[in-house]
Parts: structure tokens; C-alpha cells; sequence
């Protein structure tokens, strides 16, 4: 690990104001922010990461971290961190597939150190970005190429990808969030909201700049609107292994029922692309229908229309598919 300075942010002012370089999202930011740290001190390991200068802005969550679910919905401090929100009985019982989105997560010690608003802003696992030796990665390089493309690629994206980057985005958290319609809460630059569907870049031929946050911008808060769908809802995640290991498949599924019928329908997909990504047009095909296993085919076969594969990731489209069906039914099933 190379040398850093260090400093502690006593609130949001200053967090801007020491973070004025961070570049959000930008691998060769000259200042980061550190939370829980647990994606940050990795790269910083890796020497993927090189910055001079480190802002702590745990001492924010005085003020950052509530948990707070009413009648408008669940508000969450970014600075809360993944277990506490995990383990709130109003998020299990009202908003399961947050609850289970987190408790698959990583482990049980990255899960009592890791925050919201970290969890949401990690990067990618593509070994390619986190292997130095390795010239061409766009995301670490601008401009160097994309090795993953031609090289081993069983776990990379195939859907909202382009030939500057296939890495996938590798959180559980964003993909039942996106599916709920959650918005962020920023400060730094004065205050402002954006949409979480909005916080993440395609790569469009600069997958280096990973995020729509400013410069010193930090996510405070994290909203949850209620809604009907909410309660029967659920986050199933496939891995190549049982526990601590990231998505090679997932959906998240929220679905509000007229007896047999959707009424509405929110879908998330996780594994499968670039940025936690929002299937419209499967929820499109459910809206009004009852959930036969025709219908429910059909929705899956939408969400993933448009996948791109790169050889040892072929698989992944209809794992994809299969997953979300899956997580339909289960959803169908719910007692709510």
C-alpha cells in the first residue's frame, strides 16, 4: 500500500470540502472517502487505487445513519451499516427483499462494517480490473482496451455493456433498490436528490467514471417509497457457492396481486450487468395478467432480450431467465 494522508471529516461541510478532488467513481481519484472501507482498503491493497489522500466520514453517522419506515415509506442513513438494516424488524417484515438483499451478502464482520452508501458505491470484482499486471482495462486505464473481452469472462455482464467494458456490477443491495424505486439523498455541493436508477454510468466508452456524484458529494440519506407491492416481495441470489461469494445470477421481485392477476410488478436484476439493472419491459409483460408459467416465461425471456455474450459467459443469459422465473413464482407464493 502506498503512502496516504489522512483526515476525519467532523460532518457533511467538511467531507466536501476535503473531498473537493474525490472524483466519484474515478479510479485515479487523488482523494477518497473512506466508511467501512471494505472495497476501499482492498484496492488500496491491490495497489488499484493510489490515493494520496483519505477523508473518514464515519463521524457523519451521527446524523446519517437512522432507520426510520412510516406511512411514505423506509428512509435509510447511508452511513447505517448493512447489518443493523439487515436485522430491523420493519425492514424484514415490510421490505424483505432489502433485508435479504443484505443478509446474502458478504459476510456476517464485512456486514457490521460495510455502509449503505459504500455497499452501493463498490466496484466491480472483474480480476482484470483488480490485476495490475494486466495493461488493458479501460476501467483502470482509460483508453488501454478491455482484456475481459477476449480473455476469461465466465462472470462478466451481458446486459447494458459496450466494447470499452463487460466487468459486471457486483451488489446485492442496489439491484432490490432499483427494483423499488429508491431515491438518494446528496449533499456536499448543496443539496440535492437523485435516483438510484440515475447514480450509475453506463460505460459508454468511459466505464473509468462509474458514478453521477460530484466531487465531494456524499449520499446521506436513501428513500424507499411504500407502496402495495413492497411486502410480497423477495431477493433470490445463485452463486457458485453458498455463502460470501457475489451473483453470477439474481432477481429481485416485488409484486402487488389482485388475487391471481398483477396489478404491478417490480424486477431487478443482479449478475447479469454492467449497473444494477431495472427490467421495465418484463414487468411490462406480467401487468394485468395472471402468473402462468407461460406468462411468467415470457416476462424472463424480455428481461433478458437483449443480453451480449463473449464466449464463457453464454450460459448466463439463460441462467438469467431461469432465476427470475423462479423468483416470480416464489414471489406468486408469498403469504402476505
Amino acid at each position: 500500500m502506498r503512502p496516504f494522508s489522512y483526515d476525519r471529516a467532523a460532518d457533511v461541510a467538511e467531507a466536501a470540502r476535503l473531498g473537493r478532488d474525490t472524483g466519484q467513481g474515478q479510479t485515479v481519484a487523488p482523494t477518497q472517502f473512506l466508511a467501512g472501507g471494505t472495497t476501499l482498503i482492498d484496492l488500496m491493497k491491490l495497489d488499484v487505487l493510489r490515493p494520496g489522500h483519505v477523508v473518514d466520514i464515519n463521524p457523519l453517522a451521527d446524523r446519517h445513519s437512522a432507520i426510520e419506515a412510516g406511512p411514505q415509506g423506509l428512509r435509510l442513513g447511508a452511513l447505517a451499516r448493512m447489518s443493523a438494516v439487515a436485522d430491523h424488524e420493519a425492514v424484514k417484515r415490510d421490505y424483505p427483499m432489502i433485508a435479504q438483499a443484505l443478509e446474502l451478502a458478504a459476510s456476517a464482520q464485512l456486514r457490521n462494517m460495510a455502509s449503505l452508501g459504500g455497499n452501493l458505491l463498490q466496484r466491480t470484482r472483474c480480476p482484470y480490473f483488480r490485476d495490475t499486471t494486466v495493461k488493458a482495462c479501460n476501467k483502470r486505464a482509460p483508453g488501454s482496451g478491455c482484456a475481459a473481452i477476449g480473455g476469461v469472462n465466465r462472470n462478466h455482464a451481458v446486459l447494458g455493456v459496450d466494447d470499452s467494458c463487460i466487468a459486471q456490477y457486483p451488489g446485492d443491495l442496489a439491484v432490490a433498490l432499483i427494483a423499488l424505486d429508491a431515491t438518494l439523498q446528496l449533499e456536499g455541493q448543496g443539496a440535492r436528490r437523485l435516483a438510484l436508477a440515475d447514480l450509475h454510468r453506463p460505460p459508454g466508452g468511459r466505464p473509468d467514471v462509474e458514478t453521477n456524484l460530484n466531487p465531494g458529494e456524499v449520499i446521506t440519506v436513501i428513500d424507499v417509497p411504500a407502496g402495495p407491492w413492497t411486502r410480497r416481495s423477495l431477493y433470490l441470489k445463485i452463486r457458485d457457492r453458498a455463502s460470501y461469494e457475489f451473483a453470477i445470477a439474481s432477481a429481485a421481485v416485488a409484486l402487488d396481486m389482485d388475487g391471481d392477476r398483477v396489478r404491478q410488478a417490480r424486477i431487478g436484476l443482479g449478475g447479469m450487468a454492467y449497473r444494477p439493472w431495472r427490467a421495465r419491459e418484463a414487468e411490462a409483460v406480467l401487468v394485468g395478467k395472471a402468473l402462468t408459467p407461460e406468462v411468467v416465461e415470457a416476462a424472463a425471456r424480455e428481461a433478458l432480450k437483449g443480453a451480449v455474450t463473449h464466449g464463457h459467459n453464454d450460459y448466463k443469459p439463460e441462467l438469467g431467465r431461469r432465476t427470475l422465473v423462479r423468483a416470480l413464482l416464489e414471489a406468486q407464493r408469498m403469504e402476505v
